[in-house]
């Protein structure tokens, strides 16, 4: 077409069609280039992704196999496989030694936080603490005309920190120096005979020395000097962290020492190895771990605030939800609507203490660790919300203290008992993580009141045995988010109670039936 006296004509004949459709179909690929190009930078980056997703974890497979056909090493006499087809096979079916393997990988939550959406529920929780912060404020305001946070509830649980703190040094030398310098005892090549027995000797007695420390010292200096909770936890989990290290050390490392007295094993590890690993966040002790390349400061101040915050967060909810249903719960008369309300109403605090624990320890202060020591493997946890039996939830909810228990109690008990009765094994796993776990909440709340113990050994192994990973199904993870609601509000009522009673009520005359005996049964002033 071109302008004629203002207007425009049509060009006729065959030669004015064809340059029509040569200018059309040009401006549609000027059009398509710019979505062409977006589209192909858009499958660039899904492939990088994608690599670098597979690549992890072929890493994490290619590790697991070597190591495994490192431990089906055949003896000498025997051959080798044929084909490396042939090595896999072997591995197909875990031996009973199967050891962890620690790879580089980030924790679970800090992959799900570079999703928009679950960025927003992290911010809704963010956003429960300010309605907690601004309710506090606008209480003090009608009741005492002042707009002032009080943090006494905080105040009071960390009461004598200091204390607590000090009372970590000795703890912390003894597991330092006694267990590796055991170690070197047991290492050292001589006789066999009186002499070597006197070595061995020594070295037992020192590791005697060293358990009467970590579980004496601590107990007494909380009871001796009444320690608040928040301290007995400090000095508790320590306690507990240095036994279970100090074990995993012996444990890998005892082996191999005594092979190298006969020329058969590897030499004794390095102290440095030692040190290093009585700080990382793990209980499984290797000479070497997979490192990452840097320290990211901003990232492990992240996780301290974010810790920090928790402990706040824990504090208003005490303040506002357990504290004016149970300080005076005992001055009233028993009945049974009253306790089952009671624990009703706690099962909302309960189930966010749980996940306050859960995300200020599990992911904030383990990963702030990992940072600060260039950790690489910080798988500290699955998704245990996304669990439909109690025994994968008890897989998933804390993989540090599962590897340990799975390393050093359910395989060594196999290994005692032939490799038979696992169902034996696996009941010594629950026995000995009720009682730790008892032991861990009496010891900070100064009273015996097996609550923990009868939720975690009975009814949780009874769950463990018939909610098993066969059953699947949304139905079974509400099923599962059920009983955790209803088990943390019986805890956080019962443990309530008993802690209030126990100071409307205290005992006239201390006997050993008084302290073991629930005082809640029984007060009511």
């Amino acid at each position: 077409m071109e302008p004629r006296g203002g207007r425009f004509r049509r060009r006729d004949g065959p030669k004015g069609e064809q340059e029509e459709r040569h200018s059309g179909e040009g401006n549609a690929e000027t059009h398509r280039a710019p979505d062409l190009v977006q589209w192909s930078q858009h499958m660039e980056a899904v492939k990088t992704q994608l690599l670098e997703q597979a690549q992890g974890q072929l890493t994490e497979l290619l590790d697991r196999v070597m190591w495994e056909a490192v431990q089906s090493y055949p003896q000498q006499g025997r051959p080798l496989p044929s084909t490396p087809l042939d090595s896999l096979s072997r591995t197909r079916e875990p031996p009973l030694g199967k050891r962890k393997v620690f790879v580089i990988r980030k924790s679970l939550l800090d992959e799900l936080m570079e999703v928009q959406h679950f960025r927003t529920i992290y911010h809704m929780f963010i956003a429960g603490l300010c309605v907690f912060i601004i309710s506090t404020l606008a209480i003090d305001f009608i009741d005492e005309g002042r707009l002032v946070l009080e943090f006494d509830l905080l105040i009071f649980s960390f009461g004598q920190l200091p204390l607590a703190l000090l009372t970590w040094v000795p703890m912390f030398l003894s597991t330092l120096l006694v267990p590796y310098q055991a170690l070197r005892l047991w290492a050292r090549p001589g006789p066999r005979g009186a002499a070597g027995a006197l070595g061995a000797g020594l070295g037992c007695s020192l590791l005697a020395a060293h358990a009467a420390v970590l579980c004496a010292l601590p107990v007494h200096v909380a009871v001796a000097q009444q320690l608040p909770p928040a301290s007995r936890c400090v000095l508790v989990f320590e306690q507990v962290r240095l036994l279970m290290k100090s074990y995993s050390f012996l444990r890998e490392a005892v082996p191999g020492t005594l092979r190298a007295r006969g020329g058969e094993g590897t030499q004794a590890p390095s102290f440095s190895s030692y040190l290093y690993f009585l700080f990382c966040p793990t209980l499984i002790y290797r000479e070497t771990y997979p490192r990452t390349p840097n320290v990211r400061w901003n990232y492990v101040a992240k996780n301290f605030a974010q810790a920090l915050g928790c402990v706040l967060y824990a504090c208003f909810i005490l303040g506002r939800l357990c504290i004016p249903v149970f300080a005076n719960m005992s001055r009233e008369p028993f009945s049974t609507r009253a306790l089952v309300l009671s624990i009703l109403h706690a099962t909302l605090p309960g189930i966010f203490m749980l996940l306050l624990i859960f995300f200020a320890f599990l992911h904030c202060w383990l990963n702030a660790f990992a940072e600060m020591l260039r950790f690489g493997d910080r798988m500290f946890y699955r998704d245990w919300w996304n669990s439909t039996s109690f025994s994968n939830y008890y897989r998933t909810w804390n993989v540090v203290v599962h590897d340990w228990l799975y390393s050093y109690v359910y395989q060594d008990g196999l290994w005692l008992l032939g490799g038979r009765a696992r169902g034996a094994a696996m009941l010594g796993v629950f026995l000995v993580s009720a009682v730790v776990h008892e032991y861990i909440f009496c010891f900070v709340l100064g009273f015996f009141y097996p609550v923990m113990l009868m939720l975690f050994l009975v009814f949780g192994g009874l769950l463990n045995f018939t909610m098993h990973d066969q059953h699947t199904g949304p139905a079974w993870n509400v099923l599962m988010w059920t009983f955790l609601f209803l088990g943390q509000g019986i805890q956080v009522s019962l443990y309530c109670q008993e802690w209030y009673a126990r100071r409307h009520c205290p005992l006239p005359q201390t006997t050993f039936w008084g302290l073991v005996t629930p005082r809640s049964w029984s007060c009511h002033t």
